[in-house]
């Protein structure tokens, strides 16, 4: 059963991990504060930029639980572990920038974006203000022309 927050996602999207998959960690979003934080990121922010893009947005990383955050290397303070964040598959270093200019042509609020060769890094914080920090990863500049 799908839970909507918007016109083209779910909370259920934001559960999804294979590694949690492999390793038997519930994934499950835990609380209703997190639920809101996830529901400020979609309405802000992953909705309006599907919209400008007219295209799917594939989440690849959505919420995780402190295990599942351990397990995959992240961060001691990943928004993850709010529900403020997605990271967002683009195929190829070129697909990351495309999406990336969208949020920023757009003026779309974010507090953090990494840019990494395949993939999006998208954070928006539920309270406090947006930092704008944008980030790139080593691997995104290695598999750039």
């Amino acid at each position: 059963m799908r839970t909507p927050i918007s016109r083209h996602f779910c909370y259920e999207e934001f559960e999804q991990s294979w590694t949690a998959n492999q390793l038997g960690i519930n994934n499950r979003i835990p609380s209703e504060k997190i639920r809101y934080a996830i529901r400020l990121l979609v309405l802000n922010l992953l909705q309006p930029l599907r919209d400008k893009l007219q295209r799917p947005l594939i989440i690849t990383s959505g919420y995780r639980t402190p295990a599942l955050n351990q397990e995959v290397g992240g961060s001691k303070h990943s928004r993850h572990m709010k529900g403020e964040a997605a990271d967002i598959y683009c195929q190829d270093a070129a697909g990351v920038l495309l999406v990336a200019q969208t949020v920023l042509r757009n003026s779309l609020p974010f507090d953090q974006m990494v840019l990494y060769k395949s993939t999006l890094h998208l954070s928006f914080k539920a309270y406090g203000q947006q930092r704008h920090q944008i980030l790139y990863d080593p691997s995104y500049k290695e598999a750039l022309p």
